[in-house]
C-alpha cells in the first residue's frame, strides 16, 4: 500500500489508505470465493469418482427419532467380532446375521431375526446362523450405509437398517434367501423343519 505523506511525514492521505484497504479486501473476498468454488468443484469430482458402495465414516448414531444415515468411506472386508472392549476399541465387525458393531456402537437389524449362533437349538440352526453371518458380511463388503432408527432393542443394541450399495436392504435380502425371518418371529423355524 502506498501512503502519501504530508508535512512532517507523520500524517498520510487517509482517503488513499482507506481506498487501498478496500481494494485489498475486495481482492481477498474474490480470491476466497474462487478458492471455495474450486474446493466445491474438487469435492464434487472426487465424490462422483468413488465407485458405488463406498461410504464415509462418521461416529456414533444421532438419536433423532428418525432414521439417521451413517455413511462410511471405504470398501472393507468386515471381520467377525472377537475380544472384549468393542466400544472402547471402536470396532466394526459382525456378531451374527442380525447383530454387529459399527465404530464401537452395537447394533441390531430392525424387524429381522436370524438364527442364534451362540446358543443354537439344533445343528440346522447353527449352520444357518453361520451362513447368515457370512452372507451379511459379504453383502456389506460391497458397500453399505447404516440407517439408525433412533431407538434401542434388547440388550441396548441400536436398531438399524443396512442399505447396500445396490439400494437393497440387507435384512430383506437375508429374509428372501431364507437366512432370516421377520421380527417379531413365529418361533424357531430353523429347528422346526
Amino acid at each position: 500500500m502506498e501512503y502519501i505523506s504530508h508535512r512532517s511525514g507523520a500524517q498520510f492521505n487517509r482517503r488513499k489508505a482507506v481506498f487501498d484497504l478496500d481494494q485489498e479486501r475486495t481482492k481477498r473476498k474474490s480470491s476466497t470465493a474462487r478458492h471455495l468454488l474450486a474446493v466445491a468443484a474438487f469435492a464434487a469430482v472426487i465424490g462422483a469418482s468413488f465407485p458405488t458402495g463406498w461410504h464415509l465414516l462418521s461416529n456414533a448414531p444421532q438419536s433423532t427419532g428418525n432414521a439417521t444415515p451413517l455413511t462410511v468411506m471405504q470398501q472393507t472386508n468386515i471381520g467377525i467380532c472377537f475380544g472384549g472392549d468393542r466400544a472402547a476399541r471402536k470396532v466394526t465387525c459382525i456378531v451374527d446375521g442380525d447383530t454387529g458393531w459399527e465404530a464401537g456402537v452395537k447394533w441390531r437389524l430392525y424387524s429381522v431375526d436370524t438364527p442364534e449362533l451362540s446358543n443354537p437349538g439344533c445343528s440346522n440352526e447353527r449352520s444357518t446362523a453361520i451362513a447368515a453371518r457370512d452372507r451379511l458380511r459379504d453383502l456389506m463388503r460391497k458397500g453399505y450405509s447404516i440407517e439408525w432408527i433412533g431407538s434401542s432393542g434388547n440388550y441396548g443394541r441400536k436398531l438399524v437398517r443396512i442399505r447396500l450399495a445396490d439400494g437393497r436392504y440387507a435384512g430383506r435380502v437375508l429374509i428372501q434367501e431364507g437366512l432370516a425371518q421377520p421380527w417379531p418371529n413365529t418361533g424357531n423355524v430353523w429347528c422346526n423343519t
